[in-house]
């Protein structure tokens, strides 16, 4: 489970309900426009429909050798002529077939940020979905109905819905699964094999990094030990959670809010000062992993594997170092003046953009009813993780026919998002706290993970208040795109500059003049009359 990242299709196939709901799929009408679209329907009534999407490296290069989409062309009689990318290209393919006006039906796993949205709204490259999803989608609906808050976070400020979401929740509040994004884990063999107790201070985390350092806690003659890893961007392995013991803390978006409301730009205020100097002192004694300023994911990963990390950062261990004890997660540190906090994320489990039906397509009405599909609670789940019965690969889960509802099984040593992105699909779904216990079980990992969010990080969870999703209007996206492109670049580059050279005491005035000068005041402007907004 993830917040987008990662995570970040089969129907109940005895229900005589589900089957009857397919049903109407299979009178839809044929048609079809543009060069790519589909205007296919064969003999049977079958309508095809031709997508772009994106997906792993390790997923099937054809989408429809999943398992779950096979199940899914049977139920709902549309046949989707995939055209899949990899991650890695997908958005410049995307936008290519966009602007050479080469459209398909829809965009599934587009991933569009807001501002994309609104601009291709304006350019007529996509339909608006208000009425497809009135009058087509009552699976949908019923979601929206559920948690009606969902309604006004996928609706643009003109009123109109431009894409279908993807919307995965677990646990709320300061207990949701996405409220603390990077999770620090710390080899305890080496703690234990060392004689050293769980760190309860950053000085104290500082000590036993160095001992990892100069007193071979593997044991096998030589100093190849790793104290301390991280991937140096925003996201879940930046190490940004220890900048949390020296006050407000860090977020990959750089805001946090006030418990009086107020959106505050994390790099800019002096603890965020206290914390990068804290960083270089680790640097200075040789602590930190010297790949870590220019590491991709592979890399990461394949130090973890080894075992080399005395700490390191991510949103789930066994996805680095695997599912066991060698490591556990290292809980908040006391800072310079003995307080604790946790920092928490403005992530929420929302993927406005996750998909876009195109002005090209000239079945909107089979396209919404096979959108709606993916809203139905058992097909959600299996998007988002993986499905049953595969009998070429492991599964995810087991299907209780007599319950309708989907198990999970062990992982039996997988690392979790390998085996998810192999399996699921992905694309618009919705997984509500109330699915739980209902339609499925939670995953172990996630179980794991909100032991801890529970027990260890929200009780030292200082702020109440986290910034909201908030659906900007296009002029506003289009200043703060502008202002964020120069703006947030420039945090990083400093911010990795003083790491390593310890210049941010002299260099810091010069830099909050850079800021001032890059467009903050006006970002926070925008930041905070959206959060206004948006609680009001």
């Amino acid at each position: 489970m993830k917040r987008i990242k990662k995570s970040r299709v089969s129907t109940k196939v005895a229900s005589a309900s589900v089957l009857a709901s397919f049903m109407f799929l299979t009178a839809c009408g044929s048609g079809g426009g543009g060069s790519a679209a589909s205007k296919e329907q064969d003999a049977s009534g079958k309508v095809t429909l031709s997508f772009i999407t994106q997906s792993s490296p390790l997923a099937p290069a054809d989408p429809n050798e999943k398992l779950i989409n096979k199940r899914l062309e049977e139920k709902t009689n549309v046949h989707i002529n995939w055209k899949n990318f990899t991650k890695d290209v997908f958005v410049e393919k995307r936008n290519l077939a966009v602007a050479s006006g080469d459209l398909p039906d829809a965009i599934f796993n587009a991933d569009y940020s807001d501002y994309e949205l609104l601009k291709l709204a304006k350019d007529g490259a996509i339909v608006t979905l208000n009425d497809l999803i009135e009058n087509h989608m009552p699976n949908f609906k019923k979601v929206l109905e559920e948690a009606p808050e969902y309604k006004s976070m996928i609706t643009a400020p003109d009123g109109n819905i431009y894409a279908f979401p993807w919307i995965e929740e677990l646990g709320s509040g300061k207990e949701r699964i996405q409220a603390v994004d990077s999770m620090p884990w710390i080899n305890v063999e080496w703690l234990k094999k060392l004689g050293l107790d769980m760190p309860k201070t950053t000085e104290e985390l500082k000590e036993v990094l160095i001992a990892f350092k100069t007193k071979d806690p593997n044991g096998n003659g030589k100093a190849d030990e790793i104290p301390l890893s991280f991937i140096n961007k925003p996201g879940a392995e930046d190490l940004a959670f220890l900048f949390a013991s020296f006050g407000l803390g860090e977020n990959p978006d750089h805001a946090v809010v006030s418990n009086d409301g107020k959106v505050i730009f994390t790099a800019a205020q002096d603890d965020y000062k206290e914390a990068v100097s804290f960083i270089n002192e680790l640097y200075k004694e040789g602590l930190i992993d010297i790949e870590a300023y220019t590491q991709d994911w592979s890399t990461y990963l394949a130090k973890g594997k080894d075992q080399r990390y005395g700490l390191y950062f991510s949103w789930d261990k066994a996805n680095i170092t695997g599912a066991n004890d060698t490591y556990d997660v290292m809980p908040p540190l006391a800072g310079p003046d003995g307080e604790v906090n946790v920092t928490r994320t403005n992530a929420l489990g929302l993927g406005r953009g996750k998909m876009v039906v195109t002005s090209a397509n000239k079945n909107l009405e089979t396209t919404a009813k096979w959108v709606d599909q993916l809203f139905d609670p058992i097909q959600s789940v299996q998007n988002n993780w993986g499905t049953y019965g595969d009998d070429k690969q492991q599964n995810i889960f087991e299907f209780d026919k007599e319950k309708e509802m989907l198990k999970h099984l062990p992982l039996e040593g997988a690392a979790p998002v390998e085996l998810r992105e192999k399996t699921s699909v992905g694309g618009p779904l919705a997984i509500l706290d109330s699915y739980y216990g209902k339609y499925t079980t939670m995953p172990d990992d996630a179980k794991g993970r909100m032991d801890i969010i529970k027990n260890i990080m929200a009780p030292n969870m200082k702020a109440e208040n986290v910034m909201p999703s908030v659906f900007h209007s296009i002029q506003e996206l289009d200043r703060l795109t502008t202002i964020e492109t120069d703006l947030f670049a420039y945090v990083l580059r400093m911010r990795t500059e003083w790491y390593q050279n310890g210049k941010v005491e002299a260099q810091w005035h010069e830099y909050l003049k850079e800021l001032d000068r890059l467009g903050l005041k006006e970002w926070l402007e925008i930041k905070q009359g959206g959060y206004d907004r948006a609680t009001k």
